[in-house]
């Protein structure tokens, strides 16, 4: 099928790197190995920090305005065979796929939409309303966590569901074989407010009490809290911790095979692809049983979920890691095959594929 890729939220060829961004670049590239052509429709971003009529008034008009420019495109050339929206909610919604998809009779696929009723509030429940919409005409909805599908079920009871995995491409993680220096962990996060900047403090905190190990901290990433982030960590004793700012993939992949355990408490994660790199590369996880972070690091098999927003918990994690040599290989083994095969970007294509195969030709 011909396929038109649209992200409302960052379009896949932003500069600034982020989990959004390389989920979607992940999305095209597993539908092209799933034998589809994809083009990306639009470069418009609906993405509105905070509600105002005049930020919705404006991001509407340039909705219509690109509505028509993909419709007046299409009638010369031809129209996709079908729309794939990649993670609409409510700050983000896509005000162009559904119309052009009732108009030209396309099949309307949605990837990672997500509902919460608690934001239906104000301007922001428009928004939801143009979230909910879409994913009642959906071909099929496709939920990457159990998270989202069960949320998308209560508020649209006759939406069109399915579960594919978060997933990555391995290839640049499995080349390299594993060499862990013992008692190196190591993290890759952006350096911004929320929910990164509170995992930020919350392994600040555990790591201080974890002073009478010896271990060595690789910090990986980058952003506008950088100097916040340091200052967490300037007590530690030179040499404790190493900054890396920000690295390309295969530099990532370099740290990450020289590296024994990797550390993220994931507050607030959608799941995170870096878990997924992090084991595909060999390494267990130590992280909270938080959010969707179960979906990508499985307790007990490929690393260590503790319970939320405890810190002590979360330290004696990564105590046990150090101390308990035997335990962590029997991890990072498993870490390695869950991760570089069964949440591999083949085995996701073939998913993918079979899901669009059985709600598409459906809908013709």
């Amino acid at each position: 099928m011909k396929i038109a890729f649209y992200c409302p939220l960052k379009s896949p060829n932003h500069p600034v790197p982020s989990g959004d961004r390389l989920m979607a670049r992940l999305l095209m590239a597993a539908l092209e190995r799933a034998g589809h052509q994809v083009t990306i429709a639009s470069e418009l971003r609906a993405f509105m920090p905070e509600a105002s009529a005049s930020a919705v008034a404006a991001l509407s008009a340039l909705a219509e305005a690109e509505t028509a420019r993909l419709s007046a495109l299409w009638q010369d050339t031809g129209p996709p065979d079908a729309w794939f929206c990649y993670h609409p909610y409510y700050k983000a919604p896509d005000l162009i796929g559904p119309s052009l998809a009732r108009d030209f009779g396309l099949g309307y696929v949605t990837a990672e939409a997500s509902y919460s009723a608690r934001r239906n509030a104000g301007l922001w429940a428009e928004m939801q309303a143009n979230v909910l919409k879409s994913v009642k005409l959906a071909s099929v909805n496709i939920c990457l966590t159990r998270r989202d599908l069960e949320g998308l079920a209560v508020v649209a009871v006759d939406a069109r569901l399915a579960l594919l995995p978060p997933f990555i491409d391995p290839s640049l993680l499995l080349v390299k074989q594993p060499e862990p220096e013992p008692g190196r962990l190591i993290t890759v996060a952006m350096m911004r407010s929320g929910d990164k900047m509170q995992s930020y403090v919350m392994l600040a905190d555990a790591l201080s009490r974890l002073t009478h190990l010896s271990w060595r901290l690789s910090i990986v990433g980058d952003g506008a809290r950088a100097d916040e982030v340091r200052a967490l960590f300037a007590g530690f004793d030179q040499g404790r911790i190493v900054w890396h700012g920000q690295k390309t993939a295969g530099e990532i992949a370099d740290l990450l095979s020289k590296s024994a355990l990797y550390v993220w408490p994931g507050c607030g994660e959608a799941y995170g692809l870096a878990y997924l790199e992090a084991q595909a590369a060999g390494l267990p996880v130590v992280a909270q049983a938080i959010a969707g972070v179960p979906e990508v690091v499985i307790d007990g098999r490929t690393g260590l979920l503790t319970p939320p927003d405890d810190v002590d918990a979360y330290a004696k994690a990564i105590e046990r890691m150090l101390t308990q040599n035997e335990e962590r290989h029997a991890l990072a083994d498993a870490a390695r095959i869950f991760a570089g095969e069964e949440r591999s970007l083949d085995r996701a294509a073939g998913q993918l594929g079979a899901i669009l195969d059985r709600h598409l030709k459906r809908a013709e």
